[in-house]
């Protein structure tokens, strides 16, 4: 029997794994970035620690103390809608660096057939019945020339790296939204007993002043200033109620559910301020934020490409072979005449084309160009979001600490120009104005407890913050 001389195909195949690790494009490295070293500007003095540990490392658990806000949070991270597209996105793009990487090994199929059949005896006068019967394995792999199929692999695995920072980002800014969410319907719960407060210290002085009036001793301008007040309070109640049950609804929409009322733990004001915020350094950005992340492995998916459309312009060689048995008879498939094989190789040289394939590999430059500004103005989004929670965490202290002591003055006020009315000294107007200011007051002294505590939750999101994949701790939620 002859025997099939191997050395040419080994010769052929050392040759090919040879030209394979020829890639024509350089691997993916990330760009040179304009980071800035320090989040403030050289004529400002930051008011928050940019060294040591960052605050964004904390896991959302460690930061939100509140058990209600943290079974908030891990419901939504479990049922949120907009999550649960990213986890699928995930597992799309997973499947395809599954399918895409495949193409770099060889490919086996089995198939089998038996045929029975019999020509026409008036076109072939002595055409009898006819059978035959086949068991065939089929190999077939196409050498990675030019590192083409390999490319085709990293923009695949750059891609789902791209899919799981995303939906990283979107857990992170459904942490952030409940957070929130949370602090202001905390506040609008708080504003909705202030303005309670002021109907019911309002009732009271109408039914005073209209007993005044019922007995001459008042004018009838000071009922009707008393009721035009007392409306203003009403009127707040039913706008708070209003806000609260429209925020109850888009916590419950995040939350998964259709919507409906949210339990409450803490209230506002036992909510506790950080004292001092470290930051940590703008270049940890490029590894903690995930919509940086996402961007950046986007540029590498495209970069690699390039080096996918560059090979195409390439010849490309593929192997196939062929070994199974065939027979006319179904017992003769053990027989070892009926041995079948064949190795064939087939070469692939693009020559003229028009210059499609120069003009693929062009556009796959312009997209990759794309990828890296699209990179650079997202880490240039990330530095300003960073420095605007700096700045509204700094400013927005300041404007609470000046509305806690606007509304101790104001309480003061309305004591005096109360006591100052009893007495006959100062007609109702006083008495008008103070309570006005005291209510507007109360009102601005929770509101701005409440935007300090969201301006630190955007301070944690921009940095990067929430996204920790440590399970977190059992917490029972408070009823």
């Amino acid at each position: 029997m002859r025997r099939f001389n191997l050395h040419p195909l080994c010769a052929g195949l050392m040759c090919s794994v040879l030209l394979s690790s020829c890639a024509l494009t350089p691997d993916y490295e990330r760009p040179e970035l304009d980071v800035p070293s320090t989040y403030f500007p050289d004529n400002e003095q930051p008011s928050v620690n940019e060294q040591g540990e960052s605050i964004a490392n904390l896991a959302w658990w460690e930061v939100f103390k509140d058990a209600q806000l943290q079974s908030l949070i891990r419901t939504a991270l479990v049922e949120n809608k907009d999550i649960s597209v990213a986890l699928s996105r995930i597992a799309q793009a997973n499947a395809q660096l599954t399918s895409t990487s495949a193409n770099q090994y060889p490919f086996l199929d089995i198939s089998a057939g038996a045929q029975r059949g019999k020509q026409s005896r008036l076109i072939m006068p002595n055409a009898s019945i006819e059978e035959s019967f086949s068991i065939m394995g089929n190999l077939s792999f196409e050498l990675d020339l030019w590192r083409k199929l390999s490319r085709s692999t990293e923009s695949a695995r750059a891609s789902l790296l791209a899919s799981e920072a995303v939906q990283r980002h979107v857990s992170l800014n459904v942490v952030a939204s409940v957070a929130s969410g949370y602090l202001l319907l905390l506040d609008l719960d708080e504003r909705l007993v202030i303005a309670q407060r002021t109907v019911d210290s309002r009732k009271e002085s109408l039914a005073i002043i209209q007993a005044r009036f019922d007995k001459g001793v008042t004018p009838e301008l000071d009922v009707n200033q008393a009721q035009i007040e007392l409306a203003v309070a009403e009127v707040a109640i039913a706008t708070f109620q209003r806000q609260i049950a429209q925020t109850e609804h888009a916590l419950a929409i995040l939350l998964g559910r259709n919507p409906g009322s949210i339990k409450r733990g803490l209230s506002l004001k036992e909510q506790q301020l950080l004292p001092e915020i470290p930051t940590g350094l703008p270049s940890e950005l490029l590894q903690r934020r995930p919509d940086v992340v996402a961007a950046e492995q986007t540029l590498h998916s495209e970069t690699a490409l390039i080096g996918v459309a560059e090979a195409l312009r390439y010849p490309s060689l593929s192997l196939t072979g062929s070994f199974g048995v065939v027979s006319d008879d179904l017992h003769d498939l053990n027989d070892g005449d009926a041995q079948s094989w064949g190795v064939s190789g087939s070469l692939l040289a693009p020559i003229f084309n028009w210059g499609q394939l120069k003009a693929q590999s062009e556009a796959q430059r312009a997209r990759a160009e794309q990828a890296l500004y699209a990179y650079e103005a997202t880490l240039q989004q990330a530095f300003r979001e960073v420095a605007d929670a700096l700045v509204t965490v700094r400013t927005y202290r300041q404007e609470h600490e000046a509305y806690q002591r606007q509304a101790v003055a104001a309480r003061n006020a309305k004591r005096l120009s109360q006591a100052r009315y009893d007495a006959g000294v100062v007609d109702y107007l006083e008495v008008q104005d103070a309570s006005r200011s005291l209510f507007s007051a109360e009102l601005n002294e929770s509101q701005s407890y409440q935007a300090a505590m969201s301006a630190f939750v955007e301070l944690y999101q921009s940095l990067g913050g929430g996204w920790i994949l440590e399970k977190p701790p059992a917490v029972t939620p408070v009823p």
